[in-house]
Order: structure tokens, then sequence, then C-alpha cells
């Protein structure tokens, strides 16, 4: 008996109950719709916005599901220069940084240009632009080769390792991906959010490359997901949601790929997934509303540059407590200029001290998120 899906004799031809994933398609499909409604309500500059810290979101959280964290403002930084977005001062960005928002942004800004194998390689190669995972030196820009032995996917410690999937030999690779791009690329009249969810599973089972096969497999999933809204501009991310439901994520992939062809159970859950993702679009825009109604209650309140850089990372969401030491390093000022920054802004009731105070003493936003 095959051990994987992709030994099978009818692989790839998946199958799947239209009945069954009808009336999820179409709930998915319709909460999809009203969101893109609501968003082109906004008004440019709060889509734009919107868009900014979506795909910020999207490029952290994606790279979080393989363990890897990213600094969330070099990434902002670096989406908002390629997208021409004025944030104010920009942060100094890792070269890796810069890479994988390449990849996203090639992704959703040319969802109608079709994949190529170059395509491909071109987004390993930003992922990986000194051409190692870690310490490890990997084959970047073209499919992985057997030398290491088979492209498993295993846990736990040394010598009690779990293998979880197998990944087909590299002589079958060139073959496998032709299938896939032909497919991908071919006008099936599928409906692009079904597509969506075939493509993550068929590409990140073929396994293609030494590493990032599951970022890319978003990626591609992503693409699919702006030719269903035929906009660039992201306002929900799949990535965020796939990170919170990880354990459920990796579940479902070994049970699809150790299963049948047919992968109503696995399009289910990802239906099920997107639907989860838009509705965690409401946090995205209840901030950028709450970001928009404080700067119009404060047309008139003068600010200096600082002031405004670090008042925009708080309404941004930012992580931790706010002390005169983080706000020196976020304005990259000294501390000196950061206390009276901050108590410029207590005197005019902008900053208000937390209750813990002392060497800790700590500052949140005034009534954050309500018009003043």
């Amino acid at each position: 008996m095959p051990s994987y899906i992709h030994e099978r004799d009818d692989w790839p031809r998946f199958r799947w109950s239209e009945k069954k994933l009808a009336n999820p398609l179409a709930a998915v499909r319709h909460k999809q719709g009203r969101l893109i409604g609501r968003m082109e309500a906004l008004g440019f500059s709060l889509r734009e916005e919107a868009s900014l810290q979506t795909l910020t979101e999207e490029v952290v959280k994606s790279s979080e599901i393989e363990g890897e964290v990213l600094d969330r403002e070099q990434v902002r930084s670096s989406i908002a220069r390629r997208l021409g977005i004025d944030i104010g001062g920009l942060e100094p960005v890792d070269r890796h940084v810069e890479g994988v928002v390449e990849m996203i942004l090639d992704a959703t800004e040319k969802y109608e240009e079709p994949m190529t194998e170059e395509r491909l390689f071109g987004w390993h190669a930003a992922l990986f632009p000194t051409g190692r995972s870690g310490m490890t030196r990997i084959t970047v820009g073209g499919w992985r080769t057997d030398r290491s032995g088979p492209m498993q996917v295993v846990s736990g410690a040394v010598g009690r390792e779990r293998v979880h999937y197998e990944a087909p030999v590299a002589a079958r690779l060139p073959d496998e991906m032709r299938a896939f791009l032909h497919w991908y690329n071919d006008d099936q009249h599928l409906d692009p959010v079904l597509k969506a969810g075939i493509a993550h599973l068929w590409f990140v089972t073929i396994h293609p490359f030494e590493d990032g096969n599951g970022r890319i497999a978003r990626a591609i999933a992503d693409q699919a997901l702006a030719r269903s809204e035929r906009s660039a501009q992201r306002f929900y991310s799949m990535s965020a949601q796939i990170r919170r439901e990880r354990n459920a994520y990796y579940d479902m992939l070994e049970a699809t790929q150790k299963g049948d062809l047919d992968i109503t159970a696995w399009l289910a859950w990802f239906f099920a997934c997107l639907d989860r993702a838009i509705d965690g679009a409401e946090t995205i825009l209840a901030t950028v509303l709450a970001k928009a109604r404080f700067w119009e209650g404060h047309t008139t309140t003068p600010f200096n540059a600082r002031q405004r850089g670090v008042i925009n990372r708080l309404l941004d969401g930012f992580e931790g407590k706010l002390t005169s030491s983080k706000w020196a390093k976020l304005a990259k000022c000294s501390q000196d200029t950061a206390l009276r920054d901050i108590d410029d802004l207590v005197k005019r009731g902008v900053l208000v001290k937390d209750a813990a105070g002392g060497r800790s003493t700590s500052y949140s936003l005034a009534a954050a998120g309500s018009s003043q």
C-alpha cells in the first residue's frame, strides 16, 4: 500500500465532493465580497494603511509558522518603501527581510502573471540570499537534489524521530512541477478560492525545494486569492490565521498526504481557515479606523516628528510597555530628549502614566482608539 498520495497510481488526480463543499465555498466567497465592499468604501488612504498592516502580518506570520522570527518594523518599512507609502522614518532593512517581502509582493502585486519555473526560482533565491538555510548550504534557485537523502518532514529528538511525511524523489521533480504549473496556469474554470486550496496542498506535497516550501506554497495561495478578488490590496492574512492554528494545519496536511486523492476534508478545512482569517480582518480594520480617528481628533495639536513617529507605533499595536528607554530607541534620541517628549505629551493629556511607577514607569495613549 502506498504511504503517501504522491505514490498512488491516480496521483495527482485530486477529487472532492462538490456537494459537501458548495455551501462552505459560497459562504466564504460571500464574506470575502462583503469585506472587499467595506474596504472600498473607506477611501484610498485607509485602504492603503489596512493593506500595509495586512501584508506586514502576512510576511511576519508566514515566516513564524516555520519558526523564523522577523523584525516587524523592518518588514513594515520594506513593504511601505516598495509600495510608495509614507510612514515617516524607515527602518534599515536586513536583506533576508527584503527577500521575503519581495516574494509576497511579487505574488500579490502581479497576481495576473503566470507562474513559471523561473519565477519560483526567483522567489526561492529571494528567501535565501546567502545560499544558506541557517548554517547549512542549500540548492538555491533550483529544485532540490537527493544528495542528503530523502526529503522528509520529521519531529522528535535524534534517535526518536517521527517521520510525518516523505516527499517525491528528486528525479521526479521536473515532471511533477511541469504538471503542477500547467494546471495552475491553465484556465479550468475552477473557482480561484478552490484553486488556492488545491495549489497550496499540491505544491507542499511535491516539496520541490530544500527549504522554504511552506512559505512559497502560502505565497502561491495568496496569489490565487488575489486573483479571486482581482485586487493586489490585501485585507486579511491567511498565514496569520494558519499561525494561530499551526498544529491543526500540520495535522490536516499529514492526514491528507497519507490518505487518498479525495481532498474534501483538506478543502473544507482550508475554506474554514480562510473564513476565520477574513473575520480577523476586523481587528486590522479597527486599528486603522482608531488611528484615523486619533489623528482627526488632533489635527490642530502640535507634535514634533519624534512624537508623531512613536504615537504611530503605539496606534499600530506596539507590543509591550512603552518606557522612556524604549522611546529613546524608537525615536533614535537621548534619554533626556525622550523624557521631555513624554512629559510634554503627559501634560497635554495625550499620554498617561500606567499604574506601576518607579523605575518601571510606562505610558499608554489616553483613550487609545477613541476620538478626542
